[in-house]
């Protein structure tokens, strides 16, 4: 989205705010320019006395209703558009001797009429996340603002027995951006926390879907996923995983140590892994069939088709042979 042409950007409508201490302009101040103002009221009034301190008046009056207006962030632009064909039209109407009583008025309805129908400012999904979507632009003060959310999603808690796999989908209930958008994955042992100093990067990890097969009690703890767009962090998810379950049969407690020591201890390549589904999987939930997992079956497919070809025609080969 382009930003405002310098001529009619926010520092312009600051400084306007300043010297006449005029609130009410609102969106007409954060569109159009001090010097375009004052250009029109000119053409109306003429370059100085009474009329001319009246018409800066009434174009005050008039574009008060839009002190408090907040459009949706990505319109910006065409809302100056607007604003810009505004300020011509006013002045064509100045110079053919028109009355700035009736044009301004008129001029800050059809402008009401554009502003409802931009696109709506989308609300804010909560717990958590950083909402570029949801962003807007609020005309009194010429500044946007995104939802005030933590980045921080609550904990969400899992109970896996032992032997088993455990999934985590890091998914969020806003609308993300459709490129460049990354996922990173983090883990703190044993414990249940948010605290970003207990964790340690997991690179083996990638991808919104990982799996941890088969779980043990050392992948006990908390697993986060981090989501970016282009390096911005949108927001951290956390997994509290929990495993219950008893050891194997005939195992004593010093056996059973030994065993995760040497066998169970988390390794970093071993904590978690992307999700790669099975062909039972694959068959069960159609939406994993994307186009490497179709190309990875049909050559699966290939492949078996020719080997039991080549076995037949060994087979026969040799039976004719004998015979």
């Amino acid at each position: 989205m382009a930003l405002l042409p310098q001529g009619s950007a926010v520092p312009s409508a600051l400084v306007a705010l300043m010297v006449f201490r005029a609130p009410a302009w609102a969106c007409l101040l954060c569109f159009t320019s001090h010097k375009e103002r004052i250009r029109i009221c000119q053409i109306f009034a003429g370059t100085e006395g009474p009329e001319l301190e009246k018409c800066e008046e009434a174009f005050a009056v008039a574009f008060k209703g839009l002190l408090d207006t907040e459009i949706n962030y990505d319109e910006r632009s065409h809302l100056h558009d607007a604003f810009t064909q505004m300020t011509h039209s006013l002045q064509e109407i100045a110079a053919a001797q028109g009355s700035f009583k009736v044009a301004f008025p008129d001029a800050a309805e059809k402008m009401r009429k554009v502003i409802t129908q931009l696109k709506e400012v989308r609300a804010c999904i909560p717990p958590c996340g950083l909402q570029e979507v949801a962003r807007r632009f609020h005309c009194r003060g010429c500044y946007s603002t995104v939802c005030d959310l933590p980045l921080d999603c609550p904990v969400q808690d899992l109970t896996v027995i032992r032997g088993h796999q455990a999934k985590f989908s890091c998914t969020v209930n806003f609308q993300l951006p459709k490129e460049e958008i990354t996922y990173s994955w983090k883990f703190a042992g044993g414990v249940r926390t948010q605290d970003v100093s207990y964790f340690q990067d997991l690179p083996q990890a990638r991808g919104y879907l990982a799996r941890i097969r088969p779980v043990q009690p050392a992948h006990r703890g908390t697993f986060s996923c981090v989501i970016q767009h282009d390096q911005l962090l949108l927001a951290r998810l956390y997994f509290f995983l929990n495993v219950t379950g008893a050891p194997p049969r005939g195992e004593t407690e010093l056996q059973v140590s030994f065993r995760e020591v040497l066998r169970w201890a988390p390794r970093e390549a071993e904590m978690i892994e992307p999700w790669r589904p099975s062909l039972g999987e694959l068959l069960a939930r159609p939406e994993a069939l994307t186009l490497s997992n179709q190309c990875l079956l049909a050559a699966v497919a290939a492949l078996a088709s020719a080997s039991a070809t080549l076995v037949v025609w060994v087979f026969f080969r040799w039976y004719f042979k004998g015979n």
